[in-house]
């Protein structure tokens, strides 16, 4: 072996030794089973949301009169985000990405329970893929707030569930050094990978209920 490719080689390994210093030392890091049974629970809900909103779909091609279930009131309805075009972005329903996506998420999960080491660009490309998501969830609040103006049950079962996805992949992958950051931001997100994801979620229902609850008052 050169001398280059045992420099380049003890480098590598402090690099690695130096990350686990810090995560030993730091705050307790999220272990490859968490990500595991994040993945599984996670994925499992919102195949389950997705899966039942593309039946609804199905249904209401079938009978255009047909009621969907997660039909309750005028401001949660399913009804006006499936027949918009937004509800289409690639030409299908969108519930259909979820419904070939989320699989991929329990499957990854429980692999990652079974023991398997996966390597890092599988991490950073499901990431990748995750970040899409939820641009498009980002987006699809947008416009049941402001173009709709009603909610969609199953709809924010996938949003609640695409936050905390998303979250805990960025955590990981910094980390576990798959996204490059100090030592400083990696104990601030590892440590508080909670109340950030707790930040997140009263700002997405601040969000709602800022925009919403000037309608809902009215109709009283």
């Amino acid at each position: 072996m050169s001398k280059s490719a045992i420099a380049g080689a003890s480098t590598s390994t402090a690099a690695d030794d130096d990350r686990e210093l810090v995560l030993e030392t730091g705050p307790r890091p999220i272990s490859t089973r968490t990500m595991g049974w994040l993945f599984v629970v996670l994925g499992a809900i919102g195949f389950a949301a997705s899966l039942a909103l593309s039946i609804e779909r199905y249904l209401k091609l079938v009978n255009p009169d047909h009621v969907a279930a997660c039909s309750l009131n005028v401001f949660l309805d399913c009804g006006p985000a499936m027949g918009s075009w937004q509800g289409t972005l690639l030409g299908f329903p969108n519930p259909f990405l979820g419904v070939a996506a989320f699989p991929v998420v329990v499957t990854t999960g429980v692999v990652l329970l079974l023991g398997a080491r996966l390597p890092r660009w599988y991490w950073l490309a499901l990431l990748g893929g995750t970040t899409l998501g939820l641009g498009l969830v980002v987006f699809l609040v947008w416009t049941s707030l402001y173009a709709l103006v009603v909610l969609c049950p199953y709809c924010m079962v996938v949003w609640a569930v695409v936050l905390p996805l998303f979250w805990y992949q960025v955590v990981h992958a910094v980390q576990e050094g798959y996204l490059p950051a100090s030592d400083g931001v990696r104990r601030t997100l590892v440590g508080n990978r909670h109340v950030f994801l707790a930040i997140g979620y009263v700002a997405l229902i601040a969000w709602v209920l800022l925009v919403m609850g000037p309608h809902i008052v009215a109709s009283l």
